[in-house]
């Protein structure tokens, strides 16, 4: 396996491969984007809805079949924000999205292979750039190119994932290396390789730790979390949102949930590297449907790792204590990581309180019971400790 043809880097790992900021668009797409980045200006008029409606009705079919990844990807960022912004920046969710936005977001997301409304990819993983170009991309030298309300908590929740996307990306890295040491079963490189990925373990976790210095919970859960929520169990939606002037659709409403940090593809890559499995459920079945949110790419990485990796069958078969320990303690590290998770989902959204529209508190964006999926997860990673 290498890196390069799934689009990841040691640098970067599953951020974008491009320097978002230096993106173009075509002349056609630059209203979508101009209104896209005075969200934070027309939010607070209260009529919203009425200012995106202004924009043209377009077809960009032409733009959908020449255009890059990058430049794709850069109109999904900005149309996303547009189309949660219209659903949820109103009081009373509309039953429908207008064509002008619903028609270019279905394109897009045709192309770039992507659910169309807000996935963690837009949100994340193509919403940063650097102070400095040449500089690290870190909490120290990176900042977010799209909001919604704009402000220092929404920022820093989405640079706290983007600094943890770039650190992770050593880990795979050696991920791939583990996959051809496990095969010669040469000892000594899986003993660096995952050596050297709970030293990365521990600093993703750090940088998560802090979260919570830029980014309050009540802050969060009322003016961050709210723009999030998808269409797909979610009671102030019923059965979705019809897009209308997608004749793909039969004007039928349309369920997607919404973008959960549970799309990134850090954990579910080292569950595959690691050999760690998960019951059959209906949280199980979330999982697998969260899969299809990712960029293509990632997505064959993830499942790439998991038809080649035989690490946990090998590091149990070489009995080496040394090589067992630092299996183990990259479990121990991934629920870690889990566990903050968890303990962040308590704080900043199962403790506080909404009238506003969409789940409740007990519901994740993603539209699931998220304190019972997270400690699953959690202990059944756990469960892999090999003894």
């Amino acid at each position: 396996m290498n890196l390069a043809d799934y689009g990841l880097s040691t640098e970067r790992g599953f951020l974008a491969g491009f320097e978002p900021a230096a993106v173009t668009l075509p002349a056609e797409l630059q209203p979508a984007r101009e209104m896209a980045l005075r969200l934070p200006e027309l939010i607070p008029t209260g009529h919203l809805r009425s200012f995106l409606e202004t924009l043209a009705k377009l077809d960009p079919a032409a733009f959908c079949a020449s255009a890059s990844d990058a430049e794709l990807r850069i109109a999904m960022l900005h149309y996303s924000f547009l189309v949660q912004a219209y659903v949820w920046g109103e009081p009373g969710a509309p039953k429908a999205l207008p064509a002008c936005l619903a028609v270019p977001i279905w394109q897009i997301g045709q192309a770039i292979g992507q659910p169309p409304l807000l996935p963690y990819s837009s949100y994340t993983l193509e919403n940063w750039s650097r102070f400095d170009a040449k500089g690290p991309i870190d909490l120290s030298n990176i900042h977010t190119l799209q909001h919604f309300e704009g402000g220092m908590d929404e920022a820093w929740f989405i640079l706290v994932h983007v600094a943890i996307e770039a650190r992770a990306g050593e880990m795979l890295l050696e991920a791939t290396k583990l996959v051809g040491a496990a095969k010669d079963e040469n000892a000594a490189e899986i003993e660096r390789a995952l050596g050297a990925m709970s030293a990365v373990w521990d600093d993703v976790n750090a940088i998560f730790d802090r979260m919570p210095e830029r980014c309050d919970p009540y802050v969060y859960f009322h003016r961050v979390r709210p723009w999030i929520h998808g269409w797909k169990d979610n009671p102030a939606l019923g059965e979705g949102l019809v897009y209308e002037g997608v004749a793909a659709t039969a004007g039928k409403p349309q369920a997607f949930r919404g973008q959960t940090g549970s799309q990134s593809s850090i954990v579910p890559a080292v569950d595959a590297l690691l050999g760690i499995s998960h019951a059959g459920d209906p949280l199980r079945s979330f999982l697998d449907e969260l899969h299809a949110y990712r960029p293509p790419r990632h997505r064959r990485y993830i499942e790439d790792l998991r038809a080649q990796s035989t690490l946990r069958a090998v590091v149990d078969k070489l009995a080496n204590p040394v090589i067992r320990e630092l299996y183990n303690d990259n479990i121990r590290k991934l629920a870690r990581f889990r566990t903050r998770h968890l303990e962040y989902a308590a704080t900043y959204i199962n403790r506080q309180a909404s009238t506003a529209a969409g789940n409740d508190p007990d519901v994740g964006t993603g539209g699931t019971p998220f304190m019972r999926y997270l400690k699953k997860h959690r202990d059944e990673a756990e469960a892999h400790l090999l003894t």
